[in-house]
Parts: structure tokens; sequence; C-alpha cells
């Protein structure tokens, strides 16, 4: 599978993605920086990845409709921190790396996984 990482992700996470042998890019290697959700979600859809974010805005589906994405994964999470937010995420990375997400938004939140 390829992944895109949202800017406002732990870069240690495409590591992570790498190590278990899956494609992993972000916007600060791909220089989308500061874009748009817009921009980003069209170069997330003519590219294929699965768009991992923290952005709650990009999880509008009536904006962007998840069956036009190869699978936007949102982590809400309550606590902040950057370590706070990479062990949060390694903690789940092993089921969404199992899941079918394409054409789906799924929501990580502490309460569990959610696949709409």
């Amino acid at each position: 599978m390829k992944f895109k990482l949202d800017e406002n992700l732990p870069v240690e996470l495409a590591v992570d993605i790498r190590a278990a042998g899956h494609e992993a890019d972000t916007v600060h290697d791909e220089e989308l920086t500061g874009a748009v959700d817009l921009l980003l979600l069209q170069r997330t859809h003519a590219e294929g990845p699965t768009l991992l974010t923290m952005d709650k805005g990009i999880a509008d589906v009536r904006v962007y409709p998840p069956a036009d994405y190869s699978g936007i994964v949102l982590f809400r999470l309550k606590v902040t921190g950057r370590r706070a937010v990479l062990a949060f995420i390694r903690q789940h990375l092993p089921a969404l790396l199992q899941a079918d997400l394409a054409g789906h938004l799924i929501v990580v939140s502490e309460s569990g996984i959610r696949i709409r």
C-alpha cells in the first residue's frame, strides 16, 4: 500500500510504514507543506495513496467523498504532544496496515477504529 502523511503527523511514521513493507511519503517530502486541503486531496486523488492526517476538515465526507480516494485515515486524539501522538498512532498502525482502506474514511480515536 501507499501512504501520504499530512504535515501534522510525526515524520517518523513514514519510517515505520516503510519498515512494514509499504510506501510512505510526507507532505513535506512533496513540498506541499502549508497547502490548502483541496490541493492536498487533489494530489492524493491523482497519485492514489491513503492519506493519514489529524485534520478534521479533511474528514468532511460531503466535500471529500471517501469513495473518491484510496482511503483517508483521520486520527482523533484527546492528548497532544509529539510523543503522545507518535505512541498513539504506532499502537494502531498494525491494524490499519491490515485493513482495506480504499474508498473509506477511517477514524481512529481512543474509543477505537470506525470505518465509514
